[in-house]
């Protein structure tokens, strides 16, 4: 037997194809353990009794410590976007807070603006069927079915041609009742 001598762009085709399968299979397997081992952050807003819409589409990760409720979402980078025209809304990159059944308590990384001034919404409660958002001293309702829906970075919920969702349509009260 001979020695076989193959040309030099057959082997590098060979290790580059063997290199690509073994890439596809370790991102397969990332991947599985990524969607089999953690729940998105969206999904553990439910079992607080809060509906995934009042966090926008684009969270990449989050932190919850169950035994103190301490939590912590990412976003790739701040994310604002309007509703109705009316509210203009921006979350930071990372937000933080104390969530607990019905309740989401001292945030930290989201803001309104009101009229021209921007103010960091404190807290999120739920009341029967209205979510309840406060900036210190003023705050407003709004009925829990606004929320269905994540809104877009950029866009909120009427992005391009499609509209996202229903939120914030009709049955809203002003976003300066004081307490």
């Amino acid at each position: 037997m001979g020695l076989v001598l193959f040309p030099r762009w057959a082997l590098l085709s060979t290790t580059t194809t063997i290199l690509c399968i073994a890439a596809a299979a370790a991102a397969l397997v990332s991947s599985e353990q990524m969607h089999s081992g953690q729940r998105s952050a969206y999904d553990v807003l439910g079992d607080y009794n809060f509906p995934a819409g009042i966090l926008p589409i684009g969270v990449n990760g989050y932190d919850l410590d169950a035994s103190t409720g301490q939590f912590a979402a990412y976003f790739n980078k701040t994310c604002s976007f309007s509703l109705e025209g009316s509210y203009q809304l921006e979350y930071k990159s990372t937000i933080r807070g104390l969530i607990s059944e019905n309740r989401l308590k001292n945030l930290q990384g989201v803001k309104v603006k009101l009229l021209f001034v921007w103010v960091d919404i404190v807290e999120v409660s739920r009341r029967g069927d209205d979510l309840q958002f406060s900036v210190g001293i003023a705050g407003a309702d709004f009925p829990i079915d606004n929320f269905e829906e994540c809104p877009q970075c950029g866009c909120g919920l009427n992005c391009g041609d499609r509209v996202v969702g229903e939120t914030t349509r009709g049955g809203r009260r002003p976003f300066v009742d004081s307490y």
